[in-house]
Order: C-alpha cells, then structure tokens, then sequence
C-alpha cells in the first residue's frame, strides 16, 4: 500500500474540509488514491446528511443579489440549527455561492437546482448540524430595490416601473421590512385571508349584540380598515404615518415583491 504521506492528508481536508483522522482513514481504505478517497468521503457527508435531516432548522441567512444587467434581483433563504451556524464562515461562503447559482432562475419562485444542491452538500460534509434550502425568488423590473438587515436574517427585494431615487427605494425597502405587508392593492391580499377576518369581524359584531345594519357597517368598517393595514401602498409610511406609502411613490408602480425573514413560514 501506498505510504501515507501528511501532505496526502492535507491535500484531502483541504477538498473536503473533514477531520484529519477521517481523511487518513479514507486515504488508508482507497490504498492512498486520493481521488478515491475523496468520493468515499462525500458519500460519507451524504449519508451524514440524512441522519442529519430530521434534525430542526430554525436559524439561517438570507441571501440577496442583483444580475449583472441590474435588472433582475434574487433572494434566497438557507436554515441552519444555531445561529453559531449561521455566523460560520463556511455557511456564510455557501450562502453566497447559492444566491449566485439562483440568478439562473427564471422570475418567481427559486427551486433548488442540483448544483444548489451540490454545493449545499459539500458544506453540509464540513458543519455538524442540519442545513437545507428553504426558500427563494426572483424578481425583474426597470428599477429594483434590495435590503438586507445588518444580522442576515431579514431581506427584501422590490420592483418598480418608473423613477424613484435611490433614497425612496431605500426607504421602500425598509418600510417593507418593518411593515411585512401581504400584498401590494387591497385586491392582492389572498381571499381566503379577508374571508376569515369577515367572518371573524361578524362573530365579534353577533356577540355585541349589535343590530343587523349596525353590525354590517361594523364589518365592513374592520375589513376596510384591515386590508390598508396589510396592503403595502395604502399603509401609513413608516418614517411619516401622515403619508400613505402611495404618497411617496408618486406615479411610480410597485410590480411585484418580497419580504424573506428567518424561520417564517415560507
């Protein structure tokens, strides 16, 4: 069998950034072919991996990137066990690498390709804990707007059609952030979600004992009052509640965006 050598080993945990005893373990099985021992060691990481997978995910990062036109922004989220993880330089790396990989997605929702997957893998082998794709989209428009809260667990990317300044967009995004609204008109807010707030609304109007027509007007008093609390340009902007956010978008439309936050469901 061929000698072992320490630059044999170093050269197999710098690939695959396992322990040292498990690289020259690995080298020792494949009679120091160090190609082979490099695939024993993935399938190692994959089977680590699974054992790994029922494990819960509630930490992570948010990853966001604009293209290269600038006309097309994606976001993504990864989850983790800890947020040591999270802070892990390998993870951080990782993160990166997929938001890139995630840019060859078409617009809407992300599916992780296999060489997200890959890639998730590869760094799965290095860290002790559960990790997994959870989430990502894509969006395109003339003007784009992104956010990243400074700890990596919230994220936001916005499009627009027309013309708004850099500090507008800023200020769009944060307010996104702080506000989680669910849509961007009244209209958008899911059917289902106002369909259970009316019948919410009613129930509390029976049990008042008000009259019919008084309870109607109570209804649909709380559902208007409602949707301009969670659809985005009828919201008071945050950093003036005496505007709408519609007041300071001007004749600038929001086309379509997203609000990612660590841990939320997807």
């Amino acid at each position: 069998m061929a000698e072992i050598t320490a630059a044999m080993v170093k050269t197999l945990r710098d690939a695959t950034g396992l322990g040292m005893m498990d690289c020259k373990k690995a080298l020792e099985e494949s009679g120091g072919d160090v190609d082979a021992a490099q695939d024993a060691l993935r399938l190692k990481g994959l089977a680590t991996a699974e054992k790994k997978a029922g494990r819960a995910t509630s930490e992570g990062l948010i990853g966001i990137a604009r293209s290269d036109d600038g006309n097309g922004a994606v976001m993504i989220e990864i989850r983790c066990e800890t947020d040591f993880c999270a802070r892990n330089d390998e993870f951080k790396t990782m993160v990166a690498d997929l938001t890139a990989m995630a840019m060859d997605a078409s617009d809407g929702d992300v599916p992780v390709s296999d060489a997200m997957t890959t890639r998730l893998q590869e760094t799965l082998a290095k860290i002790g804990e559960n990790i997994g794709y959870a989430r990502g989209v894509k969006i395109s428009a003339p003007q784009l707007g992104m956010y990243l809260h400074h700890n990596g667990k919230v994220g936001v990317i916005v499009g627009l059609d027309g013309e708004l300044d850099a500090q507008a967009i800023n200020d769009l995004c944060m307010h996104i952030a702080f506000s989680d609204p669910m849509g961007i008109t009244p209209e958008d807010i899911p059917a289902e979600v106002v369909s259970r707030e009316t019948e919410i609304a009613k129930q509390q109007a029976i049990d008042s004992g008000k009259p019919a027509e008084i309870a109607e007007k109570i209804v649909a008093g709380k559902i208007n009052k409602f949707l301009a609390a969670n659809a985005l340009i009828e919201q008071p902007f945050v950093k003036d509640d005496k505007k709408k956010v519609k007041d300071i978008l001007g004749g600038v439309n929001v086309t379509a965006f997203a609000r990612y936050a660590v841990g939320e469901d997807a």
